[in-house]
């Protein structure tokens, strides 16, 4: 089968929605969430090796929990999505006349005639009856459906990936500047982040770095306000 495109230079990233959305969440994650925890263990207590066990500690953990808690969500909804398509397969076993009205029901609700709606619903039935229902009835495609472990891994990796980013320049900065450079750090990649998934999605780049520093930052006041109010920092 030859896919003919009216625009070959700029291609469709719709496929690659799933395993991006888990990414860039695991990395979001990953830079906030071990930035917050070293700033906290820094101020406390302002010596490498602090931060070291702590950060440490905050990626293995993080990556294995965002890892597992993507996995089982998106294990959730492909249980749902597996279940209603056996209930479609046995609709079309036991009503299969039901099912193609109900499908040319559709069709027509999408703007086609009576007359072609039904033709199209004959057509699309003779050829292949379920993947016709699954993806116009049920609203699934081979490039949307859920895979857990694709997204369990690209969210634990790239946990792992951001979450070295400020770990690292707390080991490699003086001991006195830890708290100021793993901020700057900490900024820096998350625009980086909001630029790297707006470029593999093809979206506006300007637009994702803004939304993702500002609520990256927003997420680290916030850590840093409950810390101070319980007075966990001094």
């Amino acid at each position: 089968m030859t896919n003919v495109s009216a625009h070959p230079g700029q291609p469709h990233y719709i496929n690659r929605s799933n395993w991006l959305r888990a990414a860039v969440l695991g990395a979001n994650d990953g830079v906030v969430s071990v930035s917050s925890l070293i700033v906290g263990v820094a101020a406390a207590e302002p010596s490498h090796s602090a931060v070291l066990i702590a950060g440490v500690a905050g990626l293995t953990a993080g990556a294995m929990s965002m890892a597992a808690g993507e996995y089982v969500s998106v294990s959730s909804q492909s249980d749902i999505e597996s279940a209603d398509i056996v209930r479609e397969t046995d609709a079309l076993r036991d009503f299969p006349e039901e099912e193609l009205a109900e499908l040319a029901g559709i069709y027509r609700e999408k703007g086609l005639s009576d007359e072609t709606a039904l033709l199209v619903a004959r057509e699309l039935t003779e050829k292949d009856a379920l993947a016709a229902h699954v993806r116009d009835e049920l609203g699934l495609s081979d490039t949307q459906r859920a895979n857990p472990l694709q997204a369990a891994l690209a969210s634990g990796l790239t946990f792992s990936v951001a979450a070295a980013v400020p770990l690292l320049a707390a080991v490699l900065a003086p001991v006195d500047t830890i708290i100021p450079t793993v901020l700057i750090v900490t900024v820096l990649a998350l625009a980086a982040l909001g630029a790297l998934g707006a470029r593999a999605g093809a979206a506006p780049i300007r637009k994702a770095v803004i939304r993702v520093v500002t609520w990256g930052v927003f997420a680290m006041i916030v850590t840093a306000g409950v810390g101070y109010i319980f007075g966990v920092t001094p």
